[in-house]
């Protein structure tokens, strides 16, 4: 059994990740920005619920501060912002670049001594950094920025490894889900697998990364090859 930390596990991925966790008994700790729903879906799976805003990174330390021992540290909060440069929205930029680096960094900052030798980390990017679209001005940097972010902290905390997923097009997230199904279909004929990455594919690469022992400072891709499309 490890201890799990699922920063963003009320919703999306992070939830499927901490539901799959939880299942295999292992001692998961999730977080949202809002208390209730961090205890009610907690208690759906048997986990702990903790509130804590990726945004207010000030008030991270005191959030975790019941935390003991983490083996595996999943960062899986996420935050859509739709940003142009012709129509530059500061306050949303500010707030999504203080999540995905400063709030992530923080997190692991209040949690460096509660870590130990054969710890994991896993950090979530997206394939806008690769692959921006009219919008992504903002997302497509800070997932950029995760990959200094994963190789500054690989160097630092080592033994302890850190790793980060990019995942493409999750077709049935409740993000895509709520695209309309001409959108997906143009998708999938873009992605070399002819299907759109699920989010139980996304939970099964976070899930290799925190227990496979050689695999470091490495950033996996799930896209099913639509990078290449």
């Amino acid at each position: 059994m490890s201890s799990v930390l699922v920063v963003g596990g009320t919703s999306g991925i992070g939830l499927e990740f901490a539901r799959t966790s939880a299942e295999r008994g292992d001692d998961v700790v999730l977080t949202s920005r809002d208390a209730q729903r961090a205890d009610v879906v907690a208690k759906e799976m048997g986990a702990r619920g903790v509130a804590l805003d990726l945004e207010r990174p000030l008030e991270i330390a005191a959030a975790l501060a019941g935390l003991g021992r983490v083996d595996h540290l999943v960062i899986a909060g996420v935050s859509r912002d739709d940003n142009k440069v012709t129509e530059y929205d500061i306050d949303a930029a500010l707030r999504l670049v203080t999540l995905k680096l400063v709030g992530y960094t923080e997190v692991v900052h209040t949690l460096r001594s509660r870590l130990h030798d054969d710890s994991a980390i896993v950090l979530f990017g997206g394939q806008a950094k690769e692959r921006p679209y009219p919008g992504a001005t903002t997302v497509a940097t800070v997932n950029a920025g995760v990959r200094g972010l994963m190789n500054s902290l690989a160097v630092e905390l080592a033994p302890v490894r850190v790793n980060a997923v990019h995942p493409g097009v999750v077709g049935d997230s409740p993000y895509w889900q709520a695209k309309p199904e001409k959108v997906l279909a143009t998708l999938r004929t873009e992605t070399p697998t002819g299907r759109l990455a699920a989010m139980a594919d996304v939970v099964d690469a976070v899930d290799f990364l925190l227990r496979n022992r050689s695999v470091n400072a490495v950033e996996l891709t799930v896209d099913g090859g639509w990078l290449l499309g």
